[in-house]
């Protein structure tokens, strides 16, 4: 069927795409007429909420202005270029550690930790790749459809832990109509990955998606209720947004602003957050 649908991607309604999608994802058809679940309403607000500024907040470029309108550019990851093409990078310029990503997908990304030792061979296959797809076709998240696809190096945020491991830490925080609800902390690059989610008050959930919990009890981040107050104010009057932090050398930054948490399709354990989730969400009239 992933083959079939695959191939019938550019030709199927958005709404049929999604129902067989969401059937070989999840094993069943979504309610769409009166969705329940957090599942369920995400593919709801695919069709029925098109607002055009999410097509900005999804453009990793454009968002830092809408980011810096919203709450200072403080908060925003320092750019340093965005291009059309990767032959026009001038990576003498560039910084000895530094990120590329595209700006209109997810994955499109290559991290240099030393600039004498990337390969560029690579790093151009990857994102120029990345440059000729559509992100929109993969599941039909409408705010990708018009993004321009371009090329952004930032710095790189690393922290270094008592052994010498290189990672960031991921504060995500999911946010209902400017209620910050819970969140969870991730070490995605990390050499071993965890997750762990949390409510507002920093008690922990039994929420569990991909990842395990950390071995050890995490401390509540220095930064957890400006945290907080951030993603209040970027997610008023928004149904449903994940909002992304990174802390690192006392900097907070935000990271990407996420309409379609996993692509709409929850993945977490136990299944019953699939209706907390989903009642958090309060869907706008059509």
């Amino acid at each position: 069927m992933k083959k079939l649908l695959k191939a019938a991607s550019r030709i199927l309604p958005d709404k049929i795409y999604i129902a067989l999608k969401y059937r070989m994802r999840l094993g069943r058809f979504p309610n769409l007429k009166n969705p329940q679940t957090f599942s369920e309403k995400l593919q709801w607000l695919k069709l029925h909420d098109r607002r055009p500024e999410y097509t900005q907040m999804v453009d990793k470029y454009e968002a830092k202005k809408y980011i810096a309108e919203k709450i200072g550019e403080e908060y925003i990851i320092p750019t340093l270029g965005v291009w059309d093409n990767f032959d026009d990078i001038d990576f003498d310029q560039l910084p000895e550690q530094f990120v590329l990503k595209t700006t209109h997908d997810s994955g499109g990304v290559v991290i240099c930790r030393d600039k004498s030792k990337l390969d560029l061979v690579a790093a151009k296959k990857k994102i120029n790749e990345s440059l000729k797809t559509n992100y929109y076709w993969q599941g039909r998240e409408w705010p990708y459809k018009n993004v321009k696809p371009r090329i952004l190096a930032e710095e790189l945020l690393v922290e270094k832990s008592d052994d010498g491991e290189e990672s960031v830490t991921d504060y995500k925080f999911f946010c209902f109509n400017g209620t910050p609800r819970i969140m969870f902390i991730s070490k995605d690059n990390a050499e071993n990955t965890y997750r762990d989610f949390f409510d507002m008050d920093f008690n922990e959930v039994n929420l569990r998606m991909k990842a395990e919990r950390s071995p050890t009890p995490l401390k509540k981040p220095i930064a957890f209720e400006r945290m907080k107050y951030i993603a209040k104010e970027i997610s008023r009057d928004i149904p449903c947004i994940r909002v992304d932090f990174y802390f690192v050398e006392g900097n907070l930054y935000l990271g990407e602003l996420t309409l379609f948490h996993n692509g709409g399709f929850f993945n977490g354990e136990p299944k019953e957050w699939d209706y907390t989730l989903g009642s958090w969400i309060e869907l706008p009239k059509k």
